[in-house]
């Protein structure tokens, strides 16, 4: 998949409305949208794309932004993000998504009226037709819709609300699978995006309070506002390289002194058991982290890209009364994770 930055492809981000030259793309069928999660709705958006895209020897796009408009307007409020930009990079590319346009979401961008947003998706970025959500509005004020695009002379298929099966009244969306995730219910949010959810990031240096209560941890990059999901829960974890692949028993080759790491399950990872949240018990109540415990592993797992599996929930997050009542907390966490983890097949 080829990823361009939409400032990139023009000439300069203060000619955005004016400036109307092609740029070297492939004709296309775009579809336009945060798509954070890229859960089964946008995932049947994409699916309508290729289709058409093929039907009319027509490359395959998708516009996303960032950051995502709610962000931009209110960043304290915004919704928590299933995905980061990388995340949602590698899902789109698995669902074949051919060019994926990066659209800066800032003071200019979203000045820009109707028809100059229009002008650059025909003359600038090569679109011939346009997969679109029914609500989907566009322009300064929000003044364009699919209606819009139609009189300018593009073609546009509304895609209707995608439900899932179990209730037919219930939309698929982010925010539903968000509500799922920070109950806890990890096995009916995965339904909805049709995959296991796991966050991807590399691990970083932390305080090191877990390695003074011999429950060392690796301090995962999150590369988002605040997660969608907070509390204990069972993980497993691969390691990915530069690819994006799966590294083949990635974790367990770097392992020092026979101390192995405990399978998880699945193929090539290790089972972990992981915090994320703001560690209230230590006062960083601003600070989210995602920080993962590998039972009988020893390991320098510094600069790693790891992918965390979530499980299992066993709680929220709790506030302990010093450093030896979290220390005990945390040995309770572990035992009981691990007594989940021997009953799994």
């Amino acid at each position: 998949m080829n990823t361009y930055f939409l400032e990139q492809l023009m000439a300069s981000p203060s000619a955005l409305p004016t400036n109307t030259s092609q740029v070297d793309l492939a004709p296309c069928v775009l579809t336009i949208g945060n798509f954070d999660g890229v859960h089964l709705g946008h995932q049947a958006m994409l699916d309508q794309v290729r289709d058409i895209a093929h039907a009319q020897n027509l490359g395959s796009a998708v516009m996303i932004f960032e950051p995502q408009p709610r962000e931009f307007f209110a960043p304290a409020t915004a919704p928590a993000r299933l995905t980061n930009l990388a995340e949602k990079q590698a899902l789109l590319a698995e669902h074949g998504v051919e060019t994926l346009i990066v659209a800066g979401f800032d003071t200019d961008f979203r000045s820009l009226s109707a028809q100059a947003f229009a002008d650059i998706l025909a003359m600038r970025l090569n679109v011939k037709a346009l997969v679109l959500g029914d609500d989907f509005r566009f322009g300064h004020d929000r003044t364009g819709d699919s209606q819009f695009l139609r009189d300018y002379g593009l073609h546009v298929t509304n895609l209707h609300t995608i439900t899932d099966d179990s209730d037919k009244a219930a939309r698929i969306s982010s925010t539903r699978i968000r509500d799922l995730l920070l109950a806890g219910d990890i096995d009916a949010a995965n339904t909805l995006l049709g995959r296991d959810y796991a966050i991807t990031g590399m691990v970083m240096g932390g305080d090191k309070i877990g390695r003074t209560m011999d429950f060392p941890t690796a301090n995962i990059g999150l590369q988002r506002i605040k997660p969608a999901l907070h509390g204990i829960f069972a993980v497993d974890v691969v390691s990915l390289d530069g690819e994006g692949q799966v590294i083949p028993n990635g974790l367990v080759a770097l392992a020092d002194n026979g101390q192995t790491g405990i399978a998880g399950l699945r193929q090539n990872s290790l089972f972990g058991t992981a915090n994320i949240g703001t560690r209230p018990s230590v006062d960083k109540t601003h600070d989210w982290r995602l920080e993962v415990h590998f039972p009988e592993l020893q390991a320098d797992l510094y600069g790693l890209t790891l992918q965390v599996r979530f499980l299992h929930y066993l709680h929220g997050e709790r506030r302990y009364d010093g450093l030896e009542a979290l220390k005990a907390g945390i040995h309770q966490d572990v035992t009981d994770l691990l007594e989940w983890r021997a009953k799994q097949k």
